[in-house]
């Protein structure tokens, strides 16, 4: 039987090259995905812990002490203490914040994130100059090597920065190389000066963390032990051993998302591909139904006919498995090479092919193809012999119809109530499981649901003729391998159209948002989000050509044994700057101890208008507040507003997250370049107005958009090859069929033109089965969504969903070229011969 199965095999290899394709293009995104993010995840890890030298004990502020913010800042008698331990080499205070340069022509280096500021230490390990020499007062600094060789910047030129909005201006002393993972992963690196840089992000005499490096003869253990034991409240301490561990776990998470993202799509890709090699194995073995039945009567076991047709798939498996890996490797260094090619800085490392990612890949290969033979092959085992022999297709029974329509419908049934029951009770995890019982019950369903549907199509073929209608009847000969083929489309379409609709109705959700809540003219913020110096808004509120300007100043406060979201906003000018929809009450009476809360916060602790409540700031002060009135929370507004004037006293450091502005003449390209030059042409800072805004999130629902198209397009390729196995396979099938209607004057161009019209109503079906659902799911997960955006209302592109539409009868058209002209070209008098 091993031998059969390899003969077999050989026998149809060119049958089984589209389903080896397929697997192979699974396989390689799964090996591409996991050598890519193993690849960049290792060489994060090796930098980050390159970063922090030789580093034997770590001191830092304890992020989960109760003390207020200015407990836990490490001070310079805590250094000194530190420094005079036994076991204490030497100890090294370091203080860093963010710190966004400007290149020369005035624009932001790198993406805000990960710039960073800090101060010169005088450590060959940390840092080895290659030009100049470190900074050694106020307005010198020194720049890593990579910054300085993108901005073109060398030492004793003049440069323009920005700590926490102003524009500063410091002369470049020297250049260092650093293995800092943060530049090493396209940031940037300014140091100061040690006094400069505790003004700047922290305070006179304070510091952000502690290096400590043992004597010879002490452990990092052992060292950290003596240093616990001078350490203030708030403070903490980790080993250089815990501390590079953290660094590489935070470095290796950070590539979890982009992993698992790559990997679900891998997974769809797999997924469509198990309906080709289902479809293929079940053709395969119909074609083979009296050599099987023969083999049977000369005495092979039921479980013998099933291990033959599993070590076909096995094989078939084996083979794509191992040429997707080989092109994953491929992938995985192509994806890095592309990224360096757009100008991402990616830390050095070599190509990382782990033994994991081959078995993985080869497991899933292999376990994917054998699982989706294996209902063909047990089909098989069960056909009796004798009648087998005297048919060439085994059809379905009544009986296995019946079940298969009752089973898919009550999976569809469960999954439309599953679906329902999340919408009422706010649940996603409920909403993904119906979503996908709801898909398996449609499956299950396409063979029902294909005939009326390709029935539909009639009057659309009817122009055709004789092709149209015998394209309409073979499509509708074999229902379960017409829904199989369909049915790979339309997953592909489903995800694609949902994504669709979701994002269309965001979009229009955002600009609504913009809108509605916020009346100023201009929003301003920096552009890595963290807040901006209080000197902003006062000096922008000096500006003749500014009439209204509000902070918004964002904190935690506690209330009882609750953390309160606090807002503080200029009462003179908020309700010319902004207009949240209240449920209750409105902006009069605002100001003072007087307070607006949003109506989920007023909900969870009981108030009411002229409710009052207690508050414990961050410095500890304690203050007693009044509700006078109640709005729906958006994604600009929300928590507890409090006027500036009762709020910022209590508040420590830079809190305005954006600044609010209203001019005299409006939004307009003028007002704008005003504001932008009046913040010093500042790259850290950005000046949006409303559009601005709207552009701003929708681009990144788009990006995130046509990222997640390019992923599903892994799928839409499966499905595409799996309609050019099917009918190949068809044509094979029906050759003697189609050698008499070339016999009795069906001419090439006819033969063509069925075959296509066969393909564009399969096709044409997974369409608009794909499309219809895809719309469901995106309404479906839009009621989830509108609870928490009010403005969210669903939207359906039916222009894009068209463009969908029409796309799956091109995929159809093209799928079909090749089987077409196989067909066309077939020997007329060999294929009436054919058996």
């Amino acid at each position: 039987m091993l031998k059969t199965a390899l003969r077999n095999l050989l026998a149809h290899k060119a049958r089984l090259l589209m389903t080896m394709l397929a697997v192979l293009l699974g396989t390689a995104f799964v090996t591409g995905t996991l050598v890519f993010t193993s690849t960049l995840s290792t060489a994060y890890e090796k930098s980050a812990v390159q970063g922090i030298g030789d580093t034997d004990v770590f001191v830092r502020p304890d992020d989960d002490s109760v003390n207020s913010p200015a407990d836990r800042e490490l001070n310079t008698d805590t250094l000194q203490q530190v420094r005079e331990l036994p076991g204490t080499r030497d100890a090294t205070g370091i203080v860093s914040g963010d710190t966004v340069l400007a290149d020369k022509k005035g624009d932001l280096v790198g993406d805000g994130w990960s710039n960073r500021g800090g101060n010169w230490i005088d450590d060959t390990v940390r840092y080895t100059l290659l030009q100049g020499r470190g900074p050694t007062k106020t307005g010198e600094v020194a720049l890593d090597a990579r910054t300085a060789e993108r901005t073109g910047y060398r030492a004793g030129d003049t440069i323009r920065l920005s700590v926490d909005g102003p524009v500063r201006e410091a002369k470049v002393t020297g250049v260092f190389r650093t293995a800092d993972g943060a530049v090493a992963a396209g940031g940037t690196l300014v140091l100061f000066d040690t006094a400069s840089a505790q003004r700047l992000f922290a305070e006179p005499g304070r510091w952000t963390g502690i290096e400590l490096r043992a004597k010879v003869d002490v452990s990092q253990k052992a060292l950290r032990s003596q240093v616990d034991k001078v350490l203030p409240a708030g403070a903490e301490s980790v080993t250089g051993k815990q501390f590079a561990d953290e660094q590489a776990d935070s470095a290796s998470s950070q590539m979890d998302a982009l992993r698992t993202g790559l990997l679900a799509f891998a997974g769809i890709a797999l997924f469509v591909g198990i309906f080709l090699i289902a479809n293929t194995f079940t053709m395969l073995v119909a074609q083979r139904t009296r050599e099987l039945a023969l083999m049977r009567a000369i005495g092979a076991t039921r479980r013998q006919v099933t291990r033959a047709v599993l070590v076909e798939a096995f094989t078939v498996g084996l083979i794509a498995s191992i040429g997707g890996l080989i092109v994953g490797i491929g992938i995985g260094a192509g994806l890095r090479s592309l990224l360096r090619a757009s100008g991402q800085a990616l830390p050095d490392g070599p190509l990382v092919v782990s033994g994991a990612t081959v078995a993985n890949s080869l497991i899933t290969g292999v376990l994917v193809t054998v699982l989706a033979a294996w209902l063909p092959a047990r089909r098989a085992a069960k056909t009796p012999p004798i009648a087998a022999m005297n048919s060439v297709h085994a059809a379905g029974t009544t009986k296995s119809l019946v079940l298969r329509n009752t089973l898919g419908l009550l999976l569809a049934g469960a999954g439309t109530a599953g679906v329902l029951a999340a919408i009422a009770n706010q649940k996603n995890a409920l909403m993904g499981g119906g979503a996908a019982l709801l898909l398996i019950g449609v499956f299950v369903l396409t063979p029902l649901l294909s005939r009326p549907v390709i029935t539909a199509t009639a009057p659309l073929l009817r122009p055709f003729g004789i092709s149209g209608k015998l394209a309409r009847r073979n499509a509708l000969r074999a229902p379960r391998r017409t829904s199989a083929t369909a049915s790979a489309l339309m997953i592909g379409l489903t995800l694609i159209s949902g994504l669709t609709v979701i994002a269309g109705s965001l979009a229009q959700a955002i600009d609504k948002m913009a809108a509605a809540s916020v009346k100023a003219d201009y929003t301003i913020s920096l552009v890595n989000l963290r807040p901006l110096s209080s000197e902003v808004e006062r000096n922008l509120a000096k500006r003749p050509d500014v009439t209204a300007t509000s902070p918004l100043q964002k904190a935690s406060v506690k209330s009882g044994n609750k953390t309160l979201s606090m807002t503080g906003v200029d009462a003179r000018d908020i309700a010319k700057l902004a207009e949240p929809e209240f449920i209750e009450g409105s902006w009069r009476g605002f100001g003072g101890k007087t307070v607006v809360v949003d109506e989920n916060t007023a909900q969870d602790n009981g108030w009411k208008p002229g409710s009052t409540f207690d508050v414990r700031y961050q410095d500890n002060k304690r203050d007693r507040l009044t509700v006078s009135a109640l709005y729906e929370s958006n994604a600009m507004f929300q928590g507890v507003m409090v006027d500036t004037r009762t709020f910022a006293p209590h508040l420590e450091g830079p809190t305005d997250q954006q600044i609010l502005v209203a001019t005299k003449d409006g939004a307009s390209p003028k007002a704008k370049e005003r504001l932008e030059k009046a913040l010093g042409n500042n790259p850290a800072i950005a000046v949006n107005d409303k559009e601005d805004l709207s552009d701003n999130l929708a681009s990144s629902v788009n990006l995130l958009l046509n990222m997640l198209y390019g992923l599903l397009g892994m799928a839409v390729v499966v499905a595409v090859l799996g309609v050019i196995n099917t009918l190949a396979m068809s044509v094979y099938e029906r050759q003697q069929e189609i050698g008499m209607l070339r016999a009795i004057g069906l001419d090439r161009p006819n033969v063509k033109r069925m075959i296509r019209l066969e393909s564009l109503t399969i096709s044409l079906f997974g369409g608009v089965m794909g499309i219809g659902l895809g719309v469901f799911f995106g309404w479906a997960a839009g009621r989830l969504i509108g609870d928490s955006m009010s403005t969210y209302a669903l939207v359906v592109p039916w222009a894009r969903l068209g463009v969908f539409l029409g796309g799956a009868a091109l995929v159809g058209m093209l799928a079909a070229v090749w089987p077409a002209r196989r067909a066309a070209r077939l020997n007329v008098l060999q294929a009436i011969k054919a058996q």
